[in-house]
């Protein structure tokens, strides 16, 4: 058995010995104290009631299947495209220091600087592992939120699992960012639109 199936095993478990002991002290309790433990137990269900009602508003299949995987694609974008600029930096550093050393003596300042960029460029190396070490934080997030659907399922309140649509009013609409690559306009798509009007 593995460790997860034995941590979810000893919950079961540890809540049919509740309910059990529950049931015994009900049964062996005078009239007073049997009525104090239904109302416990009553203000249990309403709380537990609240909770999944919270758990629903807070739309957690949004949150597993639009925000967090659109969070980490945006971040997964930003480590390419800063790793993409840093190598085009680099590459131009690497004409630059074949030119400065056409130079002579007086090409080495010019190198002196470009290897000052070198170090510069190092910083997308830490970029990206800081931004990795979210995008894993956000897919655990979406992990444990899954789970929490699984386990509430159809007893999530069904009103609140539509389209959220967007919120945003004023200029705050029209801030989308750049596009993701896979969804961008190409040139080609670009070129063909403007042909269209030269048609025209």
């Amino acid at each position: 058995m593995t460790a997860a199936a034995e941590k979810e095993s000893f919950g079961r478990d540890q809540v049919i010995k509740i309910i059990s002991s529950v049931i015994k002290k009900v049964e062996h309790s005078g009239d007073d104290s049997r009525l104090s433990i239904f109302t416990e137990l009553k203000e249990l269900e309403r709380i537990i009631e609240e909770a999944r009602s919270e758990i629903g508003l807070a739309r957690p299949g949004d949150i597993k299947d639009k925000h967090i995987p659109t969070a980490t694609d945006e971040l997964d974008a930003v480590v390419e495209a800063t790793a993409e600029a840093s190598g085009k930096i680099m590459d131009a550093c690497d004409v630059i220091q074949e030119k400065a050393a056409e130079a002579g003596d007086a090409g080495g300042p010019i190198t002196d600087e470009v290897m000052k960029i070198y170090e510069a460029c190092s910083f997308q190396d830490i970029t990206g592992q800081r931004i990795t070490k979210v995008v894993t934080t956000l897919k655990t997030i979406e992990d444990k939120v899954h789970k929490l659907v699984q386990i509430l399922g159809d007893k999530l309140p069904i009103e609140d699992q539509g389209d959220e649509g967007d919120t945003r009013t004023g200029d705050e609409r029209l801030l989308n960012g750049p596009q993701m690559p896979d969804k961008a306009i190409s040139q080609d798509d670009i070129d063909a639109l403007l042909a269209g009007f030269d048609d025209n």
